[in-house]
Parts: structure tokens; C-alpha cells; sequence
């Protein structure tokens, strides 16, 4: 099964849930999505056993075969390059790799390059594969990075646990592509409650099973609970404000090493599946 970790916004506790699902379950694959600021290898303590390099292909021109028609430029969608009267320009950090310019060339006058734009850091935690992915500094696309990732998944039956970007935007979309079940975390306050229901109702776009998480819980009300409830969404589990588990999360350790929350994070993990019934 492949559960996906989503928000709405940053900072309501995505990693915390995904990871400490991960710790509980007994053979699982984590895969951390949030490629532009991954953090689930400092809970997920574990040494980096190797690295894969994640490139996409950029045009290259060739000046002496190019009659600059500009066939290139049209059909580009992303103003990646540019065909001028005695030049092509590229534009390597607006392309998206999609070979429209070589494919549509009439004088096959584009040939592809690979450009590094991210890595897959691949290690394990409790003899468990942890895979996280990360875009280099300064580049713009996250959602190769991410596909990269998610090729992990291709043709496996294990449990893969998914830490999602934060946000609605296209990097959440690659991550939840092609999961079973979403995972929305967020936290009871009018912020998190307005942020929760832009993650809905890309999650609803998208046809997928879901369910959420209130990260602590008892600061605002019911608001979530009240919202949970008019629009006919499981509420999974909540936890509560508690310092303990702030501590513990700030000291980079995960709470279901106590056996309190081990227990409530097994009990959300068999709920998934009886929803997914």
C-alpha cells in the first residue's frame, strides 16, 4: 500500500506522522518528496549507503544546421528557447526536458544534453530503505526530482510511506500521483482549517481516499472536527498539544519510541486499511 503525507501549508506536522508511521511498521519503504527541504532523514537516523544523480535533457543547437525557422520556440510551452534571426538561445533553468523542440525540429538540428538538477540519497533505518530525494541549490523544478523517486515504487508490493511537499502545487501532485490513500495533516486553527480545505479539494480532484489528522490538537476549538464532519472526511486521529512530544520532536527523536504513541500509530496505520476496505 502507498500512503501519501500531504498539508495544506508548511510546519503542521507532515514529517512527524510519516515517519513515525514508518517507525512502526515492520517492513516499509520511505520516500521523502519533500525535495526542496527534505528532513525526514534527521528522525530516520541513518547513514547515506549511496547516491543516484537525477539529470533531465536540455536542447543543444546546432548553429550549422539550424535555418532558425523558429519551429523550436513554437511549440516550446515553457519559453525555454528562443529562436532569433542568427542565434537559438536556451534557457536551461525554464526547461522542463520535454523534447518537444528535438522531436519537432525539421532539420534535426537539436541534439539532448544531461543536466543535474537533484540526487536520491539511498540508506536504511532499522534494516528499512529510506529514500530521499533533493533538488539541487538554485534550480527551480522539484517535480523531476520527485518522479525519479517514485520510480522506486514501480513494480514493488511493499508499504511505501510518502512525505509530501507542503502546499497544493505541482510538486504535491507528482507525490500523489499514483498513491492509495492521502494522509492530510493539520492543525486546529483558522489557518490550518483554511489551508486543509485547498488540500481536499486537490485530493478530491485527483480521486483519492483520504483522511485527516489534527497535530496539536485542543489549540482551537472544533473547527476541524466541525469541518471533518459537514464534508463526510474520516478524522484519523488527533494529537494533542503536548510538551513531551514537542520536546522529543525538537531534540530530533520519534515519540513512538514510547509505547503510547507506538500504539496509536499502529492503530492509524490498521484504520487506513479498514477505510481502504
Amino acid at each position: 500500500m502507498k500512503i501519501a503525507v500531504a498539508s495544506g501549508k508548511g510546519g503542521t506536522g507532515k514529517t512527524l506522522i510519516s515517519t513515525n508511521m514508518f517507525n512502526v511498521l515492520p517492513s516499509a519503504v520511505y520516500l521523502d518528496c519533500d525535495v526542496e527541504e527534505p528532513n525526514g532523514h534527521i528522525f530516520l537516523k541513518s547513514d547515506i549507503e549511496r547516491k543516484e544523480l537525477v539529470f533531465i535533457p536540455i536542447p543543444q543547437v546546432d548553429e550549422a544546421v539550424c535555418t532558425h525557422c523558429g519551429k523550436c520556440a513554437k511549440v516550446c510551452n515553457f519559453n525555454a528557447i528562443i529562436s532569433a534571426k542568427q542565434k537559438v538561445l536556451v534557457f536551461p533553468e525554464l526547461c522542463h526536458g520535454c523534447g518537444s523542440c528535438t522531436y519537432f525540429c525539421p532539420e534535426d538540428a537539436i541534439s539532448e544534453i544531461n543536466r543535474e538538477i537533484g540526487k536520491i540519497e539511498i540508506g536504511k533505518f532499522d534494516q528499512k530503505e529510506i529514500f530521499t530525494g533533493r533538488l539541487n541549490v538554485g534550480e527551480p523544478m522539484a517535480p523531476p526530482v520527485i518522479r525519479k523517486l517514485k520510480e522506486k515504487m514501480i513494480g514493488s508490493s511493499a508499504d511505501f510511506i510518502i512525505d509530501c511537499p507542503p502546499g497544493t502545487s505541482c510538486p504535491v501532485i507528482e507525490s500523489l500521483v499514483g498513491v492509495d490513500f492521502v494522509v492530510l495533516v493539520t492543525e486546529s486553527t483558522p489557518f490550518g482549517l483554511n489551508d486543509l480545505k485547498l488540500a481536499v479539494e486537490l485530493v478530491r480532484k485527483l480521486n483519492l481516499p483520504m483522511g485527516v489528522v489534527v497535530n496539536k490538537s485542543g489549540l482551537g476549538g472544533t473547527l476541524i472536527n466541525d469541518y471533518c464532519q459537514s464534508e463526510n472526511i474520516d478524522l484519523l486521529l488527533e494529537i494533542p498539544h503536548d510538551k513531551w512530544v514537542a520536546e522529543t520532536y525538537s531534540k530530533g527523536h520519534l515519540i513512538t519510541e514510547d509505547d503510547r504513541y507506538k500504539k496509536i500509530f499502529t492503530k492509524l496505520y490498521h484504520d487506513i486499511l479498514e477505510i481502504l476496505k
